[in-house]
């Protein structure tokens, strides 16, 4: 079993980097490969919708979110982490985000996800809530820990002194390890994802 975990962040070793690091400890010490994505700082660009990739299952953008896609096949779980920026992700994580998810939420169904947020002050919920829709739309159970996975912090030392936030980090982790377990256990029993319905698309018009 696997899990990569995306750092959103521009400072590959910052406040972000230090919480996602946390999870993944409680990872491995749970018996899971894990793998940190650092999405750098070269600008990610936004989806412009064109659908090529229902064509070639790649974006013709050839950057971070081919990389992701490359390892699909590969990976059980994602945990996606990112600083705030005006209450919200960065736009850095959102932009990869929407061309990960975009026409390919079938891909993700089943596979288990967690957000990771990381804050001075204030805007974590509104950040912590935005990722999470991304697995709600896909057919991801979301992992959660024993409080929003948030952390505080100017610096990655200040990050450490949340004990509340690092527990929570290790919580996430050690909550997630066990529901990959369960779900492999549930395979291995003959228990797998129900069927989807066909979809219906309804829209607002009158």
């Amino acid at each position: 079993m696997k899990v990569i975990l995306v750092n959103g962040s521009p400072h590959a070793k910052g406040c972000t980097y230090t919480a996602l690091k946390e999870v993944e400890k409680a990872l491995q010490g749970n018996g899971i490969e894990t793998e940190i994505m650092q999405l750098g700082v070269k600008p990610i660009s936004a989806c412009i919708a064109c659908g090529k990739c229902d064509e070639t299952g790649r974006c013709f953008i050839d950057d971070q979110v081919n990389v992701l896609l490359s390892k699909l096949h590969e990976t059980d779980g994602y945990v996606f982490g990112s600083p705030v920026h005006f209450a919200a992700a960065s736009g850095q994580l959102a932009s990869f985000l929407h061309r990960v998810f975009y026409r390919r939420g079938r891909l993700f169904r089943g596979k288990v996800g967690a957000a990771v947020v990381s804050c001075r002050r204030g805007g974590a919920a509104s950040a912590f809530d935005q990722i999470n829709k991304y697995f709600t739309i896909s057919g991801m159970p979301v992992v959660s820990s024993y409080y929003w996975n948030q952390v505080h912090g100017n610096t990655p030392e200040e990050v450490m002194k949340d004990e509340e936030g690092m527990q929570i980090m290790r919580t996430l982790g050690n909550n997630m390890a066990w529901l990959l377990k369960c779900i492999e256990a549930g395979k291995e029993k003959g228990i797998i994802i129900p069927e989807p319905e066909k979809a219906i698309k309804t829209n607002f018009i009158r």
